[in-house]
């Protein structure tokens, strides 16, 4: 039986509780005069949660249980005898017995892979089964036992809504435990790959190159300051020397300056930039900007300017950015009491001045916030990078030359052919704790001044 088949009779099972349930729940109302603390759909939502819950729980569970069941059955087989010693070559060909068991290849590059499959499809048919069976009866069990509670005294009601708590409980932690798991599995590569390279040869040094790494100093050419520097460059100077003006200035314009019939519609148009996929900004940054940049510099007479500069990643950049700041500092203008600015224009001072002296510096600390987190989602940033700057780590202050970032690097470091325990490709991951600390420090740091800034106007 197919996943989606076993899910919808699950659900046609809930539905068939629910119906059962509360036609029960209603034939006990007209039998009697006792008073109930539930209504029929009450019962109805305890029995279908009972009947549905416990098997998709059981379900779940499967789904990451089942796999390492399989792969035991088949390396309990006698052909298992000939597979290779526990490694990559042994991984890989498990891994092709199992997609030509799945139907998802046709052919395998060892024989010994060809052969596992039949027992690959044996293994997994027989656990898909015992699954099945088993949620089958625990929908079933669950029904049962919870439709034989239905009677007048019993409260539906408040087991419904614990229920549902737990539920929505178990909802909201799923998005701790995916941080979690985020950072553990960063943790735990970072730490191999510093048993191989000194934290010191990697936070600070000043030659990136991954490519040629000595084995006896590996250290020697994963120096990440390049890294740090380019990515630094291009998402917090010079996209932040674009979206921080243009999106200031237009909040100042939308609150300040626009009816309300211009702001209906240029605030929608703002925003839609927001919404734009960054892998369009990326074509738009390597096809468009790119070129007329590299024009640009040759026609200012600077020799170095390149195709893949960090001035065309960090231009497109701080027009993707423009709404992050835009919002922010227009939430902020707007926060600010009407009695400052009335106030201000009370004492004879112009709509500029009032702007300048008062309201700008009263919303300082939201336009603050909102910058701060438009520099962690602009380091963040990846399509861009990756069509429009460089893969050349180099310490540069020049906007026309090549450079690289950290984003653009973990994907070449996890897109190359090297061993996953090698340094090369292990750095990806030192790479992607270092950016997930200094993101979560931006965005704590963002919340304590958009936190404070509310507490003084709220």
């Amino acid at each position: 039986m197919s996943p989606l088949t076993l899910l919808f009779l699950i659900s046609a099972l809930g539905l068939v509780a629910w119906v059962i349930a509360r036609t029960r729940a209603r034939r006990f109302r007209r039998v009697t005069r006792q008073r109930f603390s539930s209504l029929p759909q009450h019962h109805g939502w305890y029995v279908a949660l009972c009947t549905v819950v416990p098997a998709l729980t059981f379900l779940l569970i499967w789904y990451f249980v089942s796999p390492a069941l399989v792969t035991d059955a088949v390396l309990a087989t006698s052909r298992a005898a000939l597979l290779p010693p526990p490694g990559f070559d042994r991984a890989a060909i498990l891994s092709e017995a199992r997609e030509i068991a799945a139907g998802r290849a046709f052919g395998a590059f060892t024989p010994l892979g060809q052969a596992l499959a039949p027992a690959y499809a044996a293994a997994q048919a027989r656990f898909d089964t015992i699954g099945t069976v088993v949620a089958l009866l625990l929908a079933f069990a669950g029904g049962a036992w919870s439709f034989l509670r239905v009677r007048p005294g019993f409260s539906a009601r408040s087991r419904t809504e614990g229920l549902i708590m737990w539920l929505l409980l178990a909802a909201s932690l799923v998005a701790i435990a995916t941080t979690v798991g985020i950072v553990l599995s960063l943790v735990v590569e970072s730490a191999r790959f510093f048993r191989i390279v000194p934290v010191a040869d990697f936070l600070f040094g000043t030659h990136w190159s991954p490519s040629v790494i000595d084995p006896r100093d590996p250290g020697a050419a994963l120096g990440a300051v390049p890294l740090f520097w380019g990515t630094f460059f291009i998402g917090a100077v010079i996209a932040m020397a674009v979206a921080v003006p243009l999106g200031l200035m237009s909040a100042i314009y939308l609150t300040q300056y626009a009816t309300p019939r211009a702001r209906r519609w240029m605030k929608p148009l703002l925003e839609v930039l927001a919404g734009v996929p960054t892998v369009v900004y990326g074509y738009f940054a390597a096809l468009t900007v790119a070129p007329v940049v590299r024009e640009a510099g040759s026609a200012l007479g600077i020799a170095s300017a390149s195709s893949e500069s960090a001035l065309a990643a960090g231009l497109v950049m701080g027009i993707m950015i423009i709404p992050f700041v835009s919002s922010m500092a227009d939430d902020s203008l707007a926060a600010v009491p009407s009695a400052m600015r009335d106030g201000s224009l009370a004492m004879g001072a112009t709509s500029a001045e009032t702007i300048k002296r008062v309201l700008v510096p009263a919303a300082l600390p939201g336009v603050i916030g909102g910058v701060l987190l438009a520099i962690s989602r602009a380091v963040g940033e990846t399509m861009i990078v990756v069509m429009a700057a460089s893969g050349t780590a180099t310490l540069t202050l020049n906007p026309f030359a090549s450079t690289t970032t950290v984003t653009k690097q973990i994907v070449d470091l996890l897109t190359g052919e090297a061993e996953f325990a090698s340094a090369k490709t292990l750095a990806a991951f030192a790479l992607g704790l270092t950016l997930f600390a200094i993101t979560l420090l931006l965005n704590v740091v963002a919340l304590m001044v958009v936190r404070r800034y509310r507490e003084a106007y709220d």
